[in-house]
């Protein structure tokens, strides 16, 4: 891998979490450096990280993400502090809007004003941080005499989750990175550059981009494409990161796919994406072929690739860790 990147797997594995603890001890023997969680309809994300500070201290841990909508901005200034006092050091606070979907109807919370839920819980987070007491009316939200009472000896960093221009602003002017996800190689130099110009506009420090990639370890082309066209839809469906597609220049390539997927016809809206749109946005092909389209996005400006495993074409998820692991001979 590139010399002084990060390398991260998305955790926690399918199954119950009381028997994971050798597989996230193997991360760390084979040279993953983080672990990161997500939170959508599974497992929450900071249970697998509590204990992985526990199972596997070496490693740093991080979210993404936490929807800035789903805990109350108390609450979730406790959950960091308790996951930064759990492993000292070694927390990233991944912090987001998430989606209409998971925030509306999953949760029965009010989707509205994103951006500025996003920004002002980084505001608030870090007047929390320092201990003091927070008596303030931001856009989003009112706080009335709230202080932390368990301070972390050190503040997490936060990065946040960005798609468009706005958000990526934010999260280089007012955070400490951000956090990016299906998006291919030459997104990627897109929207690192402008987290850059942002943080350095600001006189912040050399900002973190963190970036889920997802996964598929095998050489059976015809296979992951056919089964991944899926996986792809039912992101690029969900309104922001059709926004996002739209915005990095794929409205001709997907076009014919969100007229048919709109109009409820489902399988043909699968045949009409093209296997490119795949190719940009899964990482496949074998592991050595995988590996170096990693090695691509850390040279776009991405400072922490976190893999996430898709089972596709029969592979194995712990075969795939093994085989991608930054240490691995190629």
């Amino acid at each position: 891998m590139n010399g002084g990147s990060r390398y991260g797997m998305t955790v926690p594995f399918a199954g119950p979490l009381a028997g994971q603890a050798d597989r996230f001890r193997a991360l760390v023997e084979q040279g993953y450096t983080d672990a990161w969680t997500a939170e959508a309809d599974g497992h929450d994300g900071l249970a697998p990280l509590a204990l992985a500070s526990i199972w596997a201290p070496e490693l740093r841990l991080g979210t993404a993400i936490l929807p800035a909508f789903t805990r109350g901005p108390a609450l979730l200034a406790q959950s960091a502090a308790s996951m930064a006092s759990a492993a000292p050091g070694r927390f990233v606070l991944g912090l987001g809007t998430s989606s209409n979907v998971i925030v509306e109807r999953w949760n029965g919370i009010g989707f509205e004003a994103p951006y500025a839920r996003v920004r002002d819980t980084v505001r608030f987070l870090r007047a929390a941080f320092t201990g003091e007491k927070v008596t303030e009316s931001y856009e989003s939200f009112d706080i009335a005499g709230f202080r932390l009472g368990n301070v972390p000896d050190e503040a997490p960093p936060i990065v946040v989750a960005a798609l468009r221009e706005g958000m990526l602003r934010l999260a280089g002017r007012e955070a400490d990175g951000a956090v990016v996800n299906w998006l291919s190689v030459d997104d990627a130099t897109t929207v690192t550059a402008i987290v850059r110009d942002a943080a350095a506009a600001a006189d912040r420090p050399e900002p973190e981009v963190a970036a889920r990639l997802f996964v598929c370890p095998s050489p059976d082309r015809d296979a992951v494409v056919a089964q991944a066209k899926r996986l792809v839809a039912a992101y690029v469906n969900v309104p922001v990161y059709r926004a996002f597609h739209e915005w990095m220049g794929r409205s001709d390539v997907l076009g014919e796919h969100w007229e048919r997927w709109d109009a409820g016809d489902r399988a043909a809206s699968l045949d009409a994406m093209p296997d490119t749109v795949v190719d940009d946005l899964l990482v496949h092909g074998s592991p050595d072929e995988c590996r170096t389209h990693i090695d691509r996005y850390v040279a776009a400006g991405i400072t922490t690739p976190v893999l996430s495993i898709v089972p596709l074409a029969g592979v194995d998820v712990d075969d795939a860790i093994r085989d991608l692991a930054p240490g691995r001979n190629r």
